[in-house]
C-alpha cells in the first residue's frame, strides 16, 4: 500500500479511537486491535504528529505512581474524521473503476 495513503488512513483510525473518549496508548491499542495491528512505536509518531497538527490535545494524569498522557480529540480532529467520510465516496468510486473489468471475468 502506498505510505502515504496508508499514513492518512491510520490517522484518521486513531482519531477515531479516541473520537468517544479520552484515552491513553496501550488502551488505544488494545481498542483498534480487532481492527489492525499497530506497533506502539507507530501509535505513538501518529499521536505526535496529530498533537502538532491540533487535532488532538495531551494531559498527563498520575495512574498508579506514574504518570500516563490521555489523548482528547479537538474539533479539528473532529472535521478531519468528517473529511475522511466525505473522501471515502471517491475512494470506493475510483476502487469501482479500477476493478470494473475483474467483476466481468469472474
Amino acid at each position: 500500500m502506498d505510505i502515504q495513503l496508508k499514513r492518512g488512513l491510520l490517522d484518521v483510525c486513531v482519531l477515531a479511537a479516541i473520537k468517544d473518549e479520552d484515552s491513553y496508548g496501550y488502551q488505544i491499542i488494545k481498542d483498534m486491535k480487532p481492527y489492525l495491528e499497530l506497533s506502539e512505536s507507530t501509535l505513538y509518531t501518529i499521536l505526535k504528529r496529530l498533537e502538532t497538527a491540533a487535532m488532538l490535545t495531551v494531559r498527563s494524569v498520575e495512574h498508579s505512581g506514574r504518570l500516563r498522557k490521555y489523548y482528547h480529540i479537538t474539533e479539528q480532529g473532529l472535521r478531519r474524521i468528517e473529511e475522511f467520510r466525505e473522501d471515502w465516496k471517491e475512494i470506493l468510486s475510483i476502487y469501482q473503476f479500477i476493478t470494473r473489468e475483474d467483476a466481468g471475468h469472474e
